[in-house]
């Protein structure tokens, strides 16, 4: 049976060759040879994210696929990647690797209760995320079983069916460049009746997150701002 077409969307501040050869995502794609799967790579990149997959979502307009927002940091690990993503789409909407199957006034992060990062409790985190340069990571981070509906995703990675975004005018708010985009994107989806699950991939990230910024509290104030938290 043929594969669907699947299309990895990553913003670098690498060059196109320095992507392949210096980041965590371009050491990972260039082993898997999949014929099935292209590359919208933006590099040398300085723009917010959210225009970025926006221009991706638009041109797939004319060229459906399953597109996968991934961050440049992200190792993907698992060799039945592909496998695993069509299985997660079976199940839900808008898949991820981890997040928050509730959702809370003010909360900052589908980790944390509120800025001043309380973690919220377990029985409430989904999904596995390593951390670390490489293989073996330097740790796994085992938030709650995969597999489970949630209302907030880590943006790290996001794998949805171009069809599905289009044909519920969904898209992601340009008014934030990284942070919270996908917290802000995840809300919208769930006000669009859109199931958003956790599901079982192996990845590594380089980054465990960059919180308490000055450009963390401005984009904090804009997402509180829009939602009236």
């Amino acid at each position: 049976m043929t594969s669907p077409a699947f299309r990895f969307v990553c913003a670098t501040r690498e060059t196109y060759d320095g992507f392949f050869r210096n980041t965590a995502l371009g050491r990972s794609l260039s082993i898997y040879n999949a014929p099935f799967a292209r590359l919208t790579l933006f590099d040398s990149n300085t723009t917010g994210l959210p225009a970025l997959y926006n221009e991706a979502l638009r041109d797939a307009a004319s060229d459906p696929a399953i597109l996968v927002f991934v961050h440049d940091d992200v190792h993907l690990c698992d060799f039945f990647w592909h496998v695993h993503i069509l299985a997660g789409l079976r199940h839900f909407d808008i898949l991820g690797v981890a997040g928050n199957r509730r959702r809370l006034p003010r909360q900052p992060s589908w980790r944390f209760l509120d800025d001043r990062f309380t973690a919220d409790s377990a029985e409430y985190l989904s999904g596995q995320v390593a951390h670390g340069k490489g293989f073996p990571p330097h740790n796994l981070s085992s938030y709650g079983p995969s597999g489970q509906q949630v209302k907030l995703l880590d943006g790290l990675l996001l794998a949805v069916r171009s069809e599905t975004l289009l044909s519920n005018n969904l898209a992601f708010d340009e008014r934030f460049d990284f942070h919270f985009y996908d917290l802000d994107f995840c809300r919208q989806a769930d006000a669009k009746q859109l199931r958003l699950g956790t599901w079982p991939l192996s990845v590594i990230h380089e980054s465990e997150g960059q919180f308490d910024s000055p450009a963390w509290r401005e984009a904090y104030a804009k997402y509180l701002d829009k939602w009236k938290l």
